[in-house]
């Protein structure tokens, strides 16, 4: 028996007045998808404890069966894990954005314009986050560079400071009342204003405003946390386990569960990631010998956070197609295989950032087909009134089904 999550991040949505009263699941075009819904269980699962915040880190933990309550130390602790970063128990983490700042003369008075600084690419980030490292780092505070704008800030003997504020919150907002004012946090808003006054006139910088492209202009530090410790996915579960993802949060949390990581040409982590190939990897895997592949995709969730009603709807139906390939894989191989389709939390168009409503879940058997409903989106799964209130226990739905 073969398992396969296939998460789409943040796709699940509200309804929206642009789009009919429909969410972006409703209107999307996902006839694989609404097909498999008619023969499975379609529920809602809440995947975010009330007491955490609703991230993509607690998020995806809890789907891959690991209860956050438990086991989250924080998200930049995971991602660290992924870049390679070798954490002492004494140290703290700080996830390091390189955003898009407005250009007011006092810090204080800028606006968030982009959490992402326009999806800048590897190339020219690492760039930046050496330059930065080469002035800020020191024997307390040390800098590494990650993926496009994701990048870790080490703190050695630190402590938590519990007042960082994610930046795809405050987009088009004042950063005023978001600043940090805790003891730690004072300091790394030092850095920020630093980090400031050196990218302003990197050439990097000046280049990207010349084509039209939002500036990588500021550091902006948030999701601290501390050394993780995640059980081996294979002695919780017996099965020998992967995961595909673009982003170095996934990739951290399956390196800390000792997982295989597999890498995937042209993933980005957007809309113009390569789906076909995230598809065609996770059959690969399970050929050679996995058991279980979780693959993530972070489209959605980026086109929520940016508003883009259009890119999020193309980008389900882009996952669509990942179901089918799979599918067709698994089939081709004669193999018994399970479904578990679901996002891990929603990021609503309308507010452009998370929220902890439940998740609507798709649990697809190939040998044991059940009565479903017409296709998968919020209502539906309402409707049904299956409902899991705890989002870590629902894999072992999946691997018992």
């Amino acid at each position: 028996m073969k398992y396969v999550v296939i998460l789409g991040d943040g796709m699940a949505d509200y309804r929206q007045s642009f789009l009919d009263n429909k969410t972006p699941l409703m209107v999307a075009n996902k006839p694989f998808i609404d097909s498999l819904a008619k023969v499975s269980e379609v529920g809602l699962c809440q995947t975010v404890p009330c007491s955490l915040k609703p991230g993509s880190d607690v998020a995806n933990l809890s789907v891959l069966g690991y209860n956050p309550l438990e086991c989250y130390s924080g998200r930049s602790p995971l991602e660290a894990a992924s870049i390679g970063i070798a954490l002492k128990d004494t140290d703290i983490t700080a996830r390091a954005n390189l955003v898009t700042l407005s250009n007011e003369k006092e810090y204080a008075d800028k606006t968030m314009i982009d959490y992402s600084a326009g999806e800048i690419t590897t190339a020219e980030a690492t760039e930046l986050i050496g330059y930065l490292a080469s002035h800020l780092n020191n024997d307390k505070y040390s800098l590494y560079a990650g993926i496009s704008y994701r990048h870790c800030m080490v703190i050695d003997n630190g402590s938590l400071m519990g007042d960082l504020t994610p930046p795809h919150d405050i987009t088009g907002k004042p950063i005023k009342e978001h600043l940090p004012t805790s003891e730690g946090g004072k300091e790394l808003l030092e850095i920020m204003k630093k980090s400031y006054e050196l990218l302003s006139n990197h050439p990097i910088n000046k280049k990207r405003i010349e084509e039209g492209k939002n500036p990588a202009n500021s550091l902006w530090f948030w999701g601290d946390g501390t050394k993780p410790n995640l059980e081996s996915f294979y002695d919780k579960f017996s099965l020998k386990g992967g995961i595909i993802s673009a982003v170095d949060l996934l990739k951290g949390i399956g390196k800390l569960a000792k997982m295989q990581v597999i890498e995937v040409e042209g993933a980005t982590g957007n809309y113009d990631t390569n789906f076909v190939g995230k598809a065609n990897a996770c059959v690969e895997g399970l050929k050679n010998g996995l058991d279980f592949v979780y693959l993530h995709m972070e489209a959605p969730d980026e086109c929520g956070h940016h508003g883009d009603a259009k890119n999020k709807i193309y980008s389900i139906e882009q996952i669509d197609n990942v179901v089918k390939i799979i599918y067709d894989g698994l089939k081709e191989m004669g193999e018994d295989f399970a479904f578990l389709i679901l996002p891990d939390h929603p990021t609503p168009l309308s507010i452009m950032t998370h929220c902890s409503d439940p998740v609507p879940y798709l649990l697809y058997n190939s040998k044991n087909k059940v009565k479903g409903v017409q296709s998968y989106d919020e209502q539906n799964a309402s409707d049904t009134k299956i409902f899991e209130k705890e989002g870590y226990k629902l894999i072992q739905k999946l691997f018992n089904c």
